[in-house]
């Protein structure tokens, strides 16, 4: 098994990040590179996941304030029509009688 830092289709960076040319439906050189290529694909998929649960971690109080203050607005639409509500009851029960 060739190691992907001897591989052509492997290119390492001045910093030392490794750029991947290999196509898992083209030009694959053993079938131990497809499993590293899964690998790292699983491994971006985690990095993924991890920068959107931060972006989660900094929305969610800005997400409870918003939900608070629509909580609170509905609140006050509801208790303002509430007298619509109880003049229609009264109405009903003076037409039951």
């Amino acid at each position: 098994m060739i190691q992907c830092k001897d591989c052509e289709l492997c290119e390492i960076g001045p910093e030392g990040q490794k750029v991947f040319k290999c196509d898992p439906f083209n030009n694959i050189k053993e079938p131990e590179c497809l499993a590293k290529w899964q690998l790292i694909r699983l491994d971006m998929l985690v990095a993924g996941y991890h920068g959107m649960l931060q972006w989660q971690k900094k929305l969610a109080p800005l997400q409870d304030k918003i939900f608070k203050y629509m909580t609170r607005e509905i609140e006050d639409i509801d208790e303002s029509e509430k007298w619509k509500q109880t003049d229609d009851e009264e109405d009903e029960r003076d037409e039951k009688i």
